[in-house]
C-alpha cells in the first residue's frame, strides 16, 4: 500500500470513481477513503476481495478443527475411512 497514491477522500473518489476502479483492478492495491479526516470505506478488486474471503474461510474451518481436537472430538483415519467407505456403499446400494 502506497500511503500517499492509496488513501483518498470521497470527494476524489465521487469525481474519479472510474479511474479508481480501474486502479484497483490493475494493482490490486486497496484504496482507503475518507471522510472528514477519518478513514470510513476500503475500495478493493473483486478479485482480492474473494482471495480475502477464501483465506478467512480456510482459516474459520482450521479454528473450528483446533476446538474440535481441544474437545476430544476427533476420529482416527482408519475411522474416517471407514465412515465414507459405510456411506459411500449406503449411497450404492440406494442406486
Amino acid at each position: 500500500m502506497n500511503l500517499k497514491e492509496d488513501i483518498k477522500p470521497i470527494s476524489y473518489i465521487k469525481t474519479n470513481a472510474a479511474d479508481m476502479l480501474k486502479r484497483v483492478n490493475d494493482t490490486h492495491n486497496p484504496i482507503v477513503i475518507t471522510q472528514n479526516g477519518e478513514a470510513k470505506a476500503v475500495l478493493l478488486d473483486t478479485e482480492s476481495y474473494q482471495d480475502m474471503r477464501n483465506s478467512l474461510g480456510i482459516l474459520k474451518i482450521l479454528a473450528d478443527g483446533e476446538k474440535a481436537a481441544e474437545d476430544g472430538k476427533v476420529y482416527s483415519q482408519k475411522d474416517v475411512f471407514d465412515m465414507m467407505e459405510n456411506k459411500l456403499n449406503k449411497m450404492k446400494e440406494k442406486e
